[in-house]
C-alpha cells in the first residue's frame, strides 16, 4: 500500500489502488536513442494510466555529454564555465523534448521544462553548481491539466540567469530535488541495472539484489565505490525524506527500495561491501611532528577542493618527526602532490602510489553487533593480504590494500559476512 506523501494532497483510489505523485527518472543509456527513449516513455505511459501524477527527469543520450565536454574542450581548452555549461546542458535539453514527443504520439500529454524554466534555482558555481531551491508550479500546473511534465536534468539557473550545471551524478540529483518539492510518494531511478547489489556483480558473482536498504547504508555505499546512485542524491534524499527505487529500464523487476532505518525490517550485520579504484595514496616521510602541521599539510588540499578521504599518522624518532599517510581521488594525485612540494613544508620524501584499492563493508547492524572489524581484518589476514590503512564510521569499515588483490578481498569478505546468493 502507498503512503502519503509528507505535505502532499491526499491520495485518491483509482480501481482498487492508490492514486500517487511519482517522480521517474531515466538516465543516458534508458535514453540512449529513440527506441530507448520509446521504451521509456512507454513506463511512463503505463503509470500515468494507472493514475499516478507523473513528472519526468531525463538525463542526455548516452555517450552526448561526454562529446559535448570534448567540443569544448577542443574550442577551449582554458574555458569559461559558463559556456561551458551553456554547451554542455544542451544534451538534456534534446532528450526531454523527443521524450515529450514520444508521449504525445503516445497519446499522453505532456510537456517538456529546461530547468531555468521552473526555475531550478542554484548558486553560481558553474560546472558543479547545488540546488537551492524548486520552484515546482509549472509541474503542479501539468499534473493538474492531466499531463506529464518533462524536465531536462543537470541543469539550473544561477543568480545572476545564467545556465549552471550540478556535475557527475546532476540528474538524480534534479529528481530527487523535485520529489522533495512536489511533496512526491516515490522518486523512481530507472538506469541498466535492476536494482542495487551486495557487491557489485561484475567483482562477486554471488552478489544478490538488496530489497531494501537504508539511506545510511546506500549513501556509505556509494562513497565508497557503488556506483549505482551518487552521493549527492542519495543525501539529499535521506535529508527531504524521499523514499528512491533503483530499478531496470529494459526488465519488469521489483528493483531496490532505498528508505529510511524505521522502514528496514530486519538490520543485517553487514548489507553491502563495496570496491574503489578511484583513489591513490600519498604518504609523507619525516614530517616534524608539531601543532599545525596537519593544518599546513590539508590546508592547500581543502583550498583546492580536493578531498582528502583516509587519513594515517605514525610518530617516529622519539617524537620529533612523524610519517602521514592519506589518500585523494587519483585525479587529483598530480595537483596534490605540486601543491604539496609548493606548500612551505620540510619533510624527507613525498611517495604517491596508484596502485591501491578501497574495500569497504556497509551495514546499520554494525551499532549493535560487536566483531565486525576483526572478522574483516582475520579474513583477510587469511588470505595473505596486508592492510595499508582503516577508516571506520559508525556503521562502515574501510580498508586500503594493494590494488591486485581488491576483487580477492571483496569476494573473501562477502562469503565471510554470509552475503553470497543461493546456488
Amino acid at each position: 500500500m502507498l503512503r502519503p506523501p509528507a505535505g502532499g494532497k491526499p491520495l485518491q483510489a483509482v480501481e482498487g489502488c492508490f492514486m500517487a505523485r511519482l517522480v521517474l527518472k531515466f538516465g543516458g543509456t534508458s535514453v540512449a536513442d529513440r527506441e530507448h527513449i520509446r521504451n521509456a516513455a512507454g513506463r511512463v505511459a503505463r503509470e500515468a494510466a494507472a493514475g499516478h501524477e507523473v513528472a519526468v527527469v531525463v538525463s542526455a543520450m548516452s555517450g552526448v555529454t561526454n562529446d559535448l565536454v570534448g567540443q569544448v574542450a577542443a574550442v577551449s581548452p582554458l574555458h569559461d564555465a559558463a559556456e561551458y555549461d551553456a554547451v554542455v546542458a544542451s544534451g538534456e535539453q534534446v532528450t526531454s523534448g523527443l521524450m515529450a514527443l514520444t508521449l504525445q504520439e503516445m497519446g499522453v500529454p505532456a510537456r517538456s521544462f529546461l530547468g531555468w524554466q521552473l526555475p531550478i534555482r542554484t548558486d553560481g558555481a558553474h560546472g558543479r553548481a547545488r540546488i537551492r531551491h524548486v520552484e515546482a508550479d509549472p509541474l503542479r500546473a501539468a499534473a493538474a491539466a492531466g499531463g506529464v511534465a518533462v524536465v531536462a536534468g543537470f541543469q539550473g539557473l544561477s543568480p545572476d540567469g545564467r545556465v549552471t550545471t550540478l556535475g557527475r551524478g546532476g540528474s538524480d540529483t534534479t529528481a530527487v530535488a523535485l520529489a522533495a518539492a512536489l511533496g512526491a510518494e516515490r522518486c523512481d531511478i530507472y538506469t541498466d541495472v535492476d536494482g542495487v547489489y551486495t557487491c557489485d556483480p561484475r567483482i562477486v558473482p554471488k552478489a544478490r539484489k538488496i530489497g531494501r536498504i537504508a539511506f545510511e547504508e546506500m549513501l556509505e555505499m556509494a562513497s565508497q565505490g557503488a556506483k549505482v546512485l551518487q552521493t549527492r542524491s542519495v543525501a539529499m534524499a535521506m535529508r527531504r525524506g524521499v523514499r528512491l527505487r533503483v530499478l531496470s529500464s529494459f526488465q519488469d523487476a521489483p528493483g531496490t527500495m532505498i528508505v529510511g532505518e524505521d522502514e528496514i525490517v530486519e538490520e543485517q550485520v553487514v548489507t553491502g561491501v563495496a570496491v574503489s579504484r578511484e583513489d591513490a595514496k600519498v604518504t609523507l616521510t619525516g614530517v616534524e611532528d608539531r601543532p599545525g602541521v596537519a593544518a599546513a599539510i590539508f590546508g592547500p588540499l581543502a583550498d583546492a577542493e580536493i578531498n582528502v578521504d583516509m587519513i594515517v599518522q605514525n610518530v617516529a624518532d622519539g617524537g620529533q618527526h612523524t610519517d602521514i599517510t592519506f589518500t585523494v581521488p587519483k585525479s587529483d594525485l598530480e595537483r596534490a602532490t605540486a601543491l604539496l612540494r609548493e606548500a612551505s613544508l620540510a619533510f624527507d620524501a613525498l611517495v604517491p602510489d596508484r596502485n591501491v584499492a578501497k574495500v569497504s563493508v556497509v551495514g546499520i547492524g554494525m551499532r549493535s553487533h560487536a566483531g565486525v572489524a576483526q572478522r574483516m581484518f582475520a579474513t583477510l589476514a587469511a588470505r595473505g593480504i596486508n592492510i595499508e590503512v582503516i577508516s571506520t564510521s559508525e556503521i562502515k569499515i574501510s580498508v586500503l590494500i594493494a590494488d591486485e588483490y581488491a576483487e580477492l578481498a571483496a569476494r573473501a569478505l562477502h562469503t565471510a559476512y554470509g552475503l553470497d546468493c543461493d546456488g
